[in-house]
């Protein structure tokens, strides 16, 4: 029996390989990995970088396959999916997003992301944290919380392209543009969605836990409360995440549990 296609699309300053543990606790080694341009794959030229053209990126990429995917997305990959899913929901059997949050009306985005919304504050910014050798970068993945593995793959992906990708998508990404956005949450109920709170996400980057679960509501999304699970869960806690997204599959609909191909 064929599987849907599941697509995964990581967030920053990330690369494909932060997808790793999750594909082995889900035994899917034919999960199709999508890494925005810019993130860890060149951008093409006069790529935009902005919220819009993101979006827009990932619908031309699920174009290219025969039948809808199980979309699921991480960080600003998470963004990108709810975003896809208000637009063409035609192009995902399910979708999953541990970032919701950011689409509630009173969310503020974080300091750092506010600083790089700055015209001269954030380029200063990103040279300081993307124009550094490998062990000045180790320095910043250690500061964002990461360890082990994937403080050193990420660190190995980061570079001034990525930088300047950071700066173009958080300033599209000025409020009031994500709150507007989320007026538009109600249409992602069109499609089967799984809203992935991260408790024990601290920094809560990505929205309050009020925040999520507003949004999951206007989504139509089943929430999962994941204990245990903090923001960098692709790497460091998989398995939690992995057991919620297989339940959540497995409770679809007939209609929608039919199985596709990919092209």
């Amino acid at each position: 029996m064929l599987h849907t296609p599941l697509v995964l699309v990581h967030g920053n300053p990330e690369s494909a390989a932060v997808w790793g543990p999750l594909i082995g606790e889900l035994g899917r080694a034919d999960a199709i990995v999508l890494s925005p341009p810019g993130f860890g794959v060149p951008a093409p030229r006069g790529f935009a970088s902005s919220t819009t053209a993101y979006r827009d990126w990932l619908a031309s990429q699920l174009e290219l396959f025969r039948a809808p995917v199980d979309l699921v997305g991480h960080d600003w990959g998470g963004i990108h999916v709810a975003a896809l899913v208000m637009s063409r929901p035609d192009l995902v059997r399910s979708w999953a997003s541990d970032a919701l949050g950011v689409f509630a009306p009173d969310y503020d985005w974080h300091p750092r992301a506010q600083v790089w919304q700055q015209e001269g504050a954030g380029e200063e910014s990103v040279r300081e944290l993307w124009g550094g050798d490998l062990a000045q970068r180790l320095a910043v993945t250690s500061a964002l919380g990461m360890t082990g593995r994937l403080a050193e793959r990420v660190a190995a992906g980061m570079d001034p392209e990525m930088g300047r990708a950071v700066l173009k998508l958080l300033r599209s990404a000025r409020q009031p543009a994500m709150a507007e956005a989320g007026r538009l949450l109600p249409r992602a109920a069109q499609r089967p969605g799984l809203a992935l709170i991260a408790v024990d996400d601290f920094e809560r980057a990505s929205g309050t836990l009020a925040q999520h679960e507003w949004a999951a509501r206007q989504a139509g999304a089943t929430m999962a409360h994941l204990e245990g699970v903090g923001h960098w869960w692709p790497e460091e806690t998989p398995a939690p995440v992995a057991v919620a997204l297989t339940n959540f599959w497995a409770a679809l609909p007939d209609s929608e549990r039919s199985p596709v191909s990919a092209s």
